[in-house]
């Protein structure tokens, strides 16, 4: 009974009654095995240990049909960090904690954290407009009733920009496009999608105008800023946004032929970091608050909009339905509920990515997955979020229900750098 248990409640997604119970039988036999489980729960139940969380998350693995996958769970003080599958398709070797990852949009947290260190210095405001670190004679659109486009609102996916610019070079390798250059000759053209504040689209060349407002206030460029102020003081030495020779033999491939291992500075704020699992356990001691992880962190994970405050949004529920949007950060489930979670979503280039934390228990989990041939049979996400409530001691979060609803009919074109593992969008 205590291993049914424990496979009940350490596999949920995985558990299926194999025993062929007679009709006239289960209604007996079935409420006695919840009962017993029951009792046995409220008198034993702990948090998952982290032997447990690496068999899920070997599980886990299985069920994506990836080449690779990488785990990193922090929790106060412990860490683990495990690796499943292939290097490569018939490496042979499985992920280490130096393995090579692109984060795709998880990168836009690190914009963010960039936003509310600048904002503690007083170097920028969440309020400031667009327009006051435009390059000479590029005019920021505005809202029909000239309402402009703030920090904040590019941080939140609140502008009223598109998700990326209009056309792309078809062999631009992932994340080396728009440089700046593009993007602010393309930006004076554009009409808004809706006024500023008012709904929420998300975009990826908004976080990239986010970064160089970041980068025009420091008078340095985005990448000197990341690394003098984030990484450098975090000792995450191999996060990179211009990764070396070295650094580009450990990146991990799928079964895709997904271009070069590059300098991706160009769309550095919105997708293009490199990183390593031993490095996002850094950055998740830093973004949960554990003492002795370096720099203290902005409040970028509180909620800035809640979603009845806004007409609509679009591209935010990939990993649930959210209550409340933050810097670059997406919550799922009651605000005052010990469930809450903090996640943002990733993908492109042959990778899926995706970190989700719980603040309040200081636990967190980030996976990062490159593309297989296998049939995914489970919603990477939710399965995620089970792992971080088991691990958390917490009841873990509904499933999504609620279908996205966007705020226009244009079909925008899909665009190669950012295209997503197997349709999963950034």
């Amino acid at each position: 009974m205590i291993q049914i248990l424990r496979s009940l409640f350490l596999f949920p997604a995985a558990f299926r009654f194999s025993m062929k119970v007679r009709r006239s039988a289960a209604p007996i036999i079935l409420p006695a095995l919840l009962l017993v489980a029951s009792a046995a729960l409220g008198q034993t139940q702990q948090p998952l240990s982290l032997a447990d969380a690496d068999l899920r998350g070997s599980l886990l693995f299985q069920q994506t049909g990836t080449t690779g996958m990488v785990l990193v769970v922090v929790r106060n003080r412990e860490v683990m960090i495990r690796g499943y599958g292939e290097t490569f398709p018939g490496s042979g070797v499985r992920p280490a904690p130096n393995s090579l990852i692109r984060l795709c949009s998880i990168s836009k947290v690190f914009t963010a954290e960039l936003l509310l260190d600048m904002v503690n210095q007083g170097k920028v405001r969440l309020d400031d407009p667009l327009q006051w670190y435009a390059p000479p004679n590029r005019l920021v659109p505005q809202g029909a009733d000239g309402t402009p486009i703030t920090l904040q609102n590019l941080a939140t996916h609140t502008s009223g920009l598109s998700r990326e610019v209009s056309s792309y070079p078809p062999k631009a390798p992932h994340f080396t496009f728009p440089d700046r250059a593009f993007r602010w000759a393309w930006l004076p053209s554009q009409k808004l999608l809706f006024r500023p504040g008012s709904a929420a689209v998300y975009s990826n060349v908004g976080f990239d105008f986010l970064g160089d407002a970041l980068a025009t206030a420091a008078h340095e460029s985005y990448a000197q800023l990341l690394n003098e102020s984030l990484l450098k003081p975090l000792n995450m030495w191999d996060t990179t946004l211009a990764p070396s020779q070295k650094q580009c033999a450990r990146l991990l491939r799928g079964t895709g032929k997904e271009g070069p291992c590059t300098d991706t500075q160009a769309s550095g704020p919105s997708g293009g970091v490199y990183s390593t699992s031993a490095d996002m356990a850094r950055m998740m001691q830093h973004l949960l608050r554990i003492s002795g992880s370096g720099v203290p962190p902005g409040p970028a994970m509180e909620v800035y909009l809640k979603p009845a405050q806004l007409r609509s949004m679009e591209g935010l529920s990939h990993a649930g339905d959210p209550t409340g949007i933050g810097l670059a950060w997406i919550q799922l489930g009651d605000p005052d509920s010990p469930s809450r979670v903090m996640e943002k979503t990733g993908g492109g280039a042959g990778f899926g990515t995706y970190i989700a934390l719980n603040p309040q228990r200081q636990t967190g989990v980030f996976l990062a997955i490159t593309e297989g041939k296998g049939r995914e049979q489970v919603d990477f996400h939710h399965e995620a979020n089970d792992l971080l409530a088991a691990l958390a001691n917490v009841p873990p979060l509904p499933p999504k229900v609620h279908p996205v609803h966007p705020v226009h009919s244009v079909k925008k074109k899909p665009s190669r750098p950012h295209r997503p593992l197997r349709k999963r969008a950034r």
